[in-house]
């Protein structure tokens, strides 16, 4: 009787081992799940990102305004018989943005 006792809690240990042990067990299951929810997080943002840059393309597709926008602002350009004033602070003022 003792001997099938040891019997059957050898076999439940072993039957327990990849559970709580081997490669499929608790602790790489819940690894694996909080690298799922961080790499969840990391695709939201760059899914937003994606979203933005493909609405500046197709406004930059569609219409001339983003472009012109995109010279002036970017490169500096200005129309013909317009003129461009840039006001840089004094040196010795302090930088405060007023």
């Amino acid at each position: 009787m003792r001997l099938l006792f040891v019997a059957l809690a050898s076999l439940l240990v072993l039957i327990q081992y990849p559970l709580w042990l081997g490669q499929g067990s608790w602790s790489r299951v819940w690894q694996l799940s909080e690298s799922l929810a961080l790499q969840r997080e990391v695709n939201t943002g760059k899914r937003l990102r994606n979203e933005g840059l493909e609405a500046e393309v197709e406004d930059l597709r569609s219409g001339t305004s983003a472009v012109e926008e995109r010279a002036r602002y970017g490169l500096g350009m200005v129309k013909p018989d317009e003129i461009f004033v840039q006001i840089n602070p004094s040196p010795d003022s302090p930088a405060t943005g007023h």
